[in-house]
């Protein structure tokens, strides 16, 4: 694996804690991974940054489980790439991977410019939103300016803030 920067890690941090926060404040269950292989016969492997199943599908994958096999499991409700140095990769490579996938929702979050850009997937394509459709009432506006906070406060006060935000 290539370095990781510390601007990325961060951001890595902050929108892992947002994503989880809302979703437990909104009561909708979650299970959030980390760099974990998702991989489907014909299709390349991924892995992203961040997934999450969500709702009735936050337990499907029993305890035990190594590389989650897509023709067993379903597609991820939420994928998160955090782009320092590929951001064109993720918005065009690894987009279309997601799509080609069947996840119902992909962000790429810009750590240059406290950026999200977010797609809605339907029919193998993607559209931009911005607000979630998998957890909604989620603004995207939101996560960014909690993004930028970060750059000049506490990550435990940005989680303040958003705590704020999202009641």
């Amino acid at each position: 694996m290539p370095p990781v920067s510390f601007d990325h890690g961060k951001d890595h941090v902050v929108i892992i804690f947002a994503v989880s926060l809302f979703a437990a404040l909104k009561g909708i269950p979650a299970t959030g991974l980390d760099t974990t292989t998702f991989r489907k016969t014909g299709v390349q492997d991924c892995q992203p940054h961040v997934a999450y199943y969500l709702r009735e599908r936050a337990q499907i994958i029993p305890a035990g489980r190594g590389i989650v096999n897509l023709d067993r499991y379903p597609a991820l409700d939420l994928v998160i790439e955090i782009a320092k140095t590929s951001l064109l990769d993720d918005l065009g490579t690894k987009r279309s991977l997601h799509e080609e996938l069947g996840i119902a929702e992909y962000w790429v979050v810009d750590v240059q410019n406290a950026e999200i850009i977010a797609y809605a997937i339907a029919d193998q394509g993607s559209k931009r939103i911005q607000e979630s459709q998998v957890l909604p009432g989620l603004v995207i506006a939101i996560l960014e300016e909690a993004l930028r906070r970060s750059r000049e406060i506490s990550q435990s006060e940005v989680g303040t803030w958003l705590l704020s935000q999202f009641q």
